[in-house]
């Protein structure tokens, strides 16, 4: 197992084991479990993302700590959009939308304001990092 894999199963074990709350590097940080399914194999995949709260609904940035590309879990909601959220101990189905302008920029700009790093990751790469915005399904 890589690395990366190994470092996110601990994150979730933790989020599990915590109603939501981690230590380390997310301790301070709102973050929820994304369940997707793989756009190429298929198979289900969880990845800890930090979220924000705007009303009703979620948002996550696709910023892979400003790499040049998308992470994958991107790829796979956008191949399929209806997906599954934990947060805390609640688990629930979600669509998720990757948001347009202006409402791209206002949702980019409230987390960074929130998070400093994805101004910094931005600042980092060439591409224009993602907002997906995640709406909880009936």
């Amino acid at each position: 197992m890589s690395d990366a894999k190994d470092w996110n199963k601990e994150i979730i074990e933790e989020f599990r084991a915590n109603d939501g709350k981690v230590s380390g590097h997310f301790a301070d940080m709102t973050l929820l479990l994304l369940h997707t399914t793989g756009a190429k194999s298929g198979q289900p995949r969880v990845n800890p993302v930090v979220y924000m709260a705007d009303g009703d609904n979620l948002v996550i940035i696709a910023s892979k700590g400003g790499a040049p590309n998308n992470p994958a879990w991107y790829y796979n909601l956008v191949a399929e959009p209806e997906i599954s959220v934990e947060v805390g101990s609640e688990q629930f189905p979600a669509r998720a939308m990757v948001a347009k302008e202006p409402e791209h920029t206002e949702l980019y700009e409230k987390m960074a304001g929130k998070y400093p790093f994805f101004a910094e990751y931005q600042r980092q790469t060439e591409r224009i990092i993602p907002v997906v915005i995640l709406t909880r399904l009936p």
